[in-house]
């Protein structure tokens, strides 16, 4: 995080080790979990998303060492996966020093909470013309555009008004349905591991996001917006509405990591509060390793 003044002075470390929990748990409906000790490579099983290494979850011998995330890197290059790793920096503080020693560069998003203790999420009102935000299910009309609307917003990061609109979707969420992203996610809607929520307009998607529930913990995440269509409050809406369908099934602990301390400040006008520090490495943009 970028400023003292919103770090948590002290993490619970119940709550950190749910969310570790959770962690380790999210990967194993279509992952397989292979052993380097102290880490923790999961290896998809099938087309979709890449995973990544984390700690092992419980480890309770010598902390990961520079040669141990070497041994892991070695086994993504043979296996063609990215050379990726994620943790939470509170929960295993020493792991940094080992992957920076390994050559990789690690980059830090302030990780935010609702608690059984807080408030629901708050979304603003949305500037301009109104939009239906809610639930889809998994043979909506929608279902594709909401499925392509992050992927464009990702693409052009930040904030700010971009280029990316209607055209662009359209081509996108042809071609992730031609691709089976889509049904792989009308299958996890069928199976509740997924839940997507979108905020539409005239039948299409302006923005989604989505929560993938493990028992009571569950993280928010892919919340992107239409880059025609920001700053409308849409992607607070759609997170309340993710956050109260939460609730509303069960989860007391809400989840997210924003991209940075400007994206931070946003959920925390609705509610959410800072709590640690997500970290994501990866090789180094010069980095020539294959």
């Amino acid at each position: 995080m970028t400023s003292a003044d919103h770090e948590p002075a002290h993490p619970d470390h119940q709550l950190l080790d749910e969310i570790e929990r959770y962690y380790d748990a999210v990967p194993r409906s279509a992952a397989r979990a292979e052993d380097f000790g102290p880490l923790t490579l999961f290896v998809r099983e099938g087309a979709g998303w890449p995973y990544y290494a984390r700690p092992t979850l419980g480890h309770d011998g010598p902390a990961a060492t520079a040669e141990d995330v070497r041994r892991v890197l070695a086994r993504q290059r043979e296996l063609g996966l990215p050379e990726a790793f994620e943790w939470v920096a509170e929960h295993d503080p020493r792991l940094r020093a080992a992957i920076e020693e390994a050559g990789l560069a690690v980059h830090e998003h302030p990780l935010l909470v609702l608690g059984p203790a807080d408030g629901p999420a708050e979304a603003p009102a949305e500037r301009g013309q109104q939009v239906n935000v809610r639930i889809l299910a998994a043979d909506a009309p929608e279902l594709a555009s909401a499925v392509a609307v992050p992927h464009l917003a990702f693409a052009e990061p930040g904030t700010g008004l971009g280029t990316a609109g209607p055209a662009e979707l359209a081509e996108t969420a042809a071609k992730l349905a031609a691709e089976g992203a889509v049904e792989r996610i009308t299958q996890r809607i069928t199976a509740g591991t997924t839940v997507l929520a979108a905020a539409l307009e005239d039948g299409t998607a302006l923005c989604a996001g989505q929560h993938n529930p493990v028992g009571p913990v569950t993280e928010v995440a892919g919340v992107g917006t239409l880059p025609t269509a920001r700053r409308r409050g849409l992607g607070l809406a759609v997170t309340a509405a993710l956050v109260v369908h939460a609730r509303a099934n069960g989860v007391r602990t809400v989840f997210l990591s924003a991209a940075d301390e400007d994206v931070a400040r946003i959920y925390r006008r609705a509610g959410f509060r800072p709590f640690a520090t997500a970290l994501i490495a990866e090789p180094a943009p010069d980095d020539t390793a294959s």
